[in-house]
C-alpha cells in the first residue's frame, strides 16, 4: 500500500514580469554542474523561515544537510558542495554507496564535502560559488537560514524540522531547479520501487511499528522514539505498515519530530508489533533485561529490527530518492522477519 500522492507544499511557480502564467521550464540542467538550459522561468518558493525566489537558472549547485544532494544527482545534475555523510557511509569516505554510484554513472568525481559535525561549514559552502542551496529536508534556524541566504537563495524544509517526507523534499528541490516535471517522475520510479519490493511480503499489510531512538540502554526510565510526525514512522505506510496507534497518540500535535514516554507508561505500547532501532545490541539486550520493557511483546518476540549506522542499511527507514531502491529490498526483508518473529509469539 503506497502512500497518498504528495502532500501539498506552499510551493508557487512564479512568472517573469513578462510572458504568460506557464510552467517553469523543465528543460534538463547539465550534468557537470546545473545549467543547460537557455530559457528560464524565475521560481519562488515558499517555506518555514521565508520565501525564496530563485531568479536565473542554477549553474551551481550546493546542497546541505542529510541526502538533499540526491535530488539534483537523480535529476542529472552534480552538486558543487554537499554535505558529508557520516550515517550509512561503509568506507569513511563521506559519501554513500548509492551516491557513488550515481556519480560514477554521471562521469563525475566528488563534490566538496561540507562537514556539518558542529553546524554547517558556511565558508565551505560560500566557497563552492553556489547560484542555490537545496535544503528541502533540513533542520536548519532561521539565523542559518539567514546566513547562507547572504551566500545564495536557500529552499529550506516546507513545514517543520526534520519531518519533510520523502516526497515532499523531491518535489521542493526538484522545482527549486526548474525540474518539476521531472520530479514527479522521480516520486513514481521510487514508488514503483516500495510496490515492488513490498509485494513480496504480504505480511506487512497492517502491522504497527514504532520507532524507538535515543536510549540510554543505562537509564531506561524514558522511552524515546520518533513520532508520527517523522519520516520514519511515515514511511511505514508506505510499506503497508502503519506507525502504532499507541504511538501515533504519544506523538501528540505539536509536530515535532522526536517525542518521549516514561517508562511507568510501558503499557500503553502494547499494540506494537515491530520495534526499529539504532540501538545497537547493547540497547537490545537491556530491553530483555527490563523488568517492565521486556513484558512488550515487540522485545518479547525479538520483533526488533536493529539498524546499524555505520553501513548503508542504517539509512533504510529514511527514504530518499536514491537510497531507498537500493536498500528497500532489504530493509522490508528484515521487517518481515520481525513481524513473523511476533506473529510466531
Amino acid at each position: 500500500m503506497l502512500a497518498a500522492p504528495v502532500a501539498a507544499l506552499s510551493l508557487t511557480l512564479t512568472l517573469a514580469a513578462c510572458g504568460g502564467a506557464t510552467a517553469p521550464s523543465t528543460e534538463p540542467a547539465a550534468p557537470a554542474s546545473g545549467g543547460g538550459s537557455s530559457e528560464w522561468t524565475p521560481v519562488t518558493i515558499e517555506h518555514a523561515l521565508g520565501t525564496t525566489t530563485i531568479e536565473t537558472q542554477p549553474e551551481r549547485v550546493a546542497t546541505v544537510d542529510f541526502a538533499n544532494q540526491e535530488v539534483p544527482l537523480a535529476l542529472g545534475i552534480v552538486p558543487v558542495g554537499m554535505s558529508k555523510m557520516t550515517w550509512g557511509d561503509d568506507d569513511g569516505d563521506g559519501v554513500q554507496p548509492w551516491t557513488e554510484d550515481k556519480l560514477t554513472e554521471l562521469g563525475a568525481e566528488t563534490p566538496v564535502l561540507f562537514d556539518e559535525t558542529d553546524g554547517y561549514d558556511f565558508e565551505a559552502v560560500a566557497g563552492t560559488e553556489p547560484d542555490v542551496i537545496l535544503a528541502g529536508y533540513s533542520g536548519m534556524t532561521a539565523e542559518d537560514y539567514a546566513t547562507l541566504s547572504e551566500i545564495a537563495p536557500v529552499v529550506a524544509y516546507p513545514e517543520t524540522p526534520w519531518a519533510t517526507a520523502w516526497r515532499d523534499t523531491i518535489t521542493i528541490n526538484s522545482a527549486a531547479l526548474g525540474m518539476a516535471e521531472e520530479g514527479e517522475q522521480l516520486v513514481a520510479d521510487v514508488e514503483q520501487s516500495i510496490a515492488t519490493a513490498v509485494g513480496k511480503h504480504p505480511e506487512l499489510e497492517g502491522a504497527n511499528g514504532m520507532f524507538m531512538t535515543h536510549v540510554d540502554p543505562t537509564d531506561l526510565s524514558e522511552i524515546n522514539f520518533y513520532t508520527a510526525a517523522d519520516t520514519r514512522s511515515q514511511f511505514f505506510d508506505d510499506l503497508g505498515m502503519q506507525t502504532a496507534p499507541s504511538v501515533v497518540e504519544a506523538s501528540g500535535d505539536s509536530g515535532s519530530y522526536s517525542g518521549s514516554l516514561s517508562t511507568e507508561r510501558a503499557d500503553e505500547l502494547s499494540d506494537v508489533d515491530v520495534i526499529v532501532t539504532y540501538g545497537g545490541d547493547e540497547l537490545i539486550d537491556a530491553l530483555k533485561g527490563d523488568p517492565v520493557l521486556s513484558q512488550l511483546p515487540a522485545v518479547a518476540n525479538d520483533a526488533i529490527v536493529n539498524l546499524d549506522g555505520s553501513q548503508p542499511i542504517g539509512t533504510a527507514a529514511n527514504p530518499t530518492v536514491l537510497s531507498t531502491p537500493y536498500l528497500i529490498e532489504d530493509y522490508t526483508a528484515l521487517l518481515a522477519d520481525a513481524v513473523a518473529g511476533n506473529e510466531a509469539g
